[in-house]
């Protein structure tokens, strides 16, 4: 698709870009936008990008693995809860 620069500018009280007619939004398309690492992403609203599913599914499995399996009680006889004595509660 290569590079297509542009300038922004002043639309009321926002600065606003124009996009090249080949950029594919039609007008009044409600779009997203997101920082990320300096760079500003526009996709139209409800449209996931499968390469963030991807990383965010990646770092969930990372954060489970981290947390490990459960782990299971073998003898649950062998576990007492005690309750310390307060006085007027029961």
């Amino acid at each position: 698709m290569g590079v297509h620069e542009t300038k922004t500018f002043k639309s009321g009280n926002s600065v606003a870009v124009r996009l090249p007619k080949g950029f594919g939004f039609a007008p009044g398309t409600p779009v997203s936008l997101k920082q990320d690492d300096g760079m500003v992403v526009m996709r139209p609203t409800g449209i996931e990008d499968p390469e963030e599913v991807r990383r965010e599914l990646r770092q969930l499995l990372d954060d489970l693995d981290a947390i490990g399996r459960p782990g299971e009680i073998q003898d649950r006889e062998s576990i007492r809860i005690e309750f310390p004595d307060r006085p007027g509660l029961y």
